[in-house]
């Protein structure tokens, strides 16, 4: 498969189509420091264990279970999967026989503690979130779904990254394909446990929202429904911690709208995912 055709304004705006063995990938310009991408549906079904080989095939590969939490991991916590014959040492890298085993462990995003750590999450209409650290070299990847940005799931993240000793000003922020606003129809309900996120008790939700500038909330013609911008919403609660929105890149493209490179379940009710990663320094 071709490439696809340069666009000008994508390099602009600080992404890049990049290819391996003939398929497409994106990358963002704020993490040029890392081996990273977000992956598109013609490399499916191709497994993290079989991606790793695109950024450095010794890297070690760590995912987890998704739950639409906001549970962030390091490699150290992810309980090591159990081999099917119940007798070989477990590992949380590999696969045995080309048959990938998954871990138990539950969460939505994993920081990295050492270099060559890849971290993986798996997403069709929710953003998957890289993020890397310029002075340590420490990354991690989140799944970011409206349950995991009304809980603060990128938020946790960021607040594990400080933990570690990271400054808040080293911190360049990710946010891959997902389903766009204009497209993403929800219940008001849904609107406001997301947008609540963003204020205290008691405020008025929907009304402050739309009053912000670049709302995340769009008008629907169906009674008790808007359209979400999820990704405005991250980018708004990343501002609200202090970082600077330079730091922050989204990527101009829908998952819903752009079939020809993205799986998306509220497209097709398919449950096919495409993959994004990083490695670390």
């Amino acid at each position: 498969m071709n490439l696809p055709s340069p666009d000008l304004n994508l390099k602009a705006q600080g992404w890049q189509w990049q290819n391996w063995e003939g398929l497409p990938y994106l990358t963002c310009s704020l993490l040029e420091n890392w081996r990273h991408g977000f992956f598109t549906q013609q490399f499916s079904p191709r497994s993290p264990e079989e991606l790793v080989k695109v950024f450095q095939p010794t890297a070690q590969v760590y995912r987890v279970k998704q739950v639409h939490g906001n549970r962030v991991v390091i490699p150290e916590e992810i309980a090591p999967p159990q081999p099917p014959n119940g007798k070989e040492k477990p590992s949380p890298i590999l696969s045995l026989e080309g048959m990938v085993r998954e871990t138990t462990t539950e969460g939505d995003g994993i920081i990295s503690q050492e270099s060559d750590q890849s971290v993986w999450v798996a997403t069709a209409d929710c953003t998957p979130v890289l993020i890397g650290d310029v002075i340590t070299g420490r990354v991690a990847a989140v799944h970011a779904g409206w349950r995991g940005t009304a809980k603060g799931i990128v938020k946790e993240a960021i607040a594990r990254f400080l933990v570690f000793g990271s400054s808040l000003e080293n911190l360049r922020i990710a946010l891959g394909p997902a389903i766009s606003g204009s497209v993403y129809q929800v219940s008001e309900e849904v609107a406001v446990e997301v947008g609540a996120s963003l204020f205290p008790p008691n405020t008025p939700v929907l009304p402050t929202l739309q009053q912000l500038p670049h709302s995340p909330i769009l008008n629907d013609s169906c009674p008790g429904k808007v359209r979400l911008d999820v990704r405005r919403v991250i980018e708004l609660q990343l501002e609200q911690l202090g970082i600077n929105s330079q730091q922050i890149a989204c990527a101009p493209f829908c998952t819903y709208q752009h079939q020809e490179y993205f799986f998306s379940y509220r497209r097709t009710g398919e449950k096919r995912v495409q993959w994004s990663s990083i490695v670390s320094l």
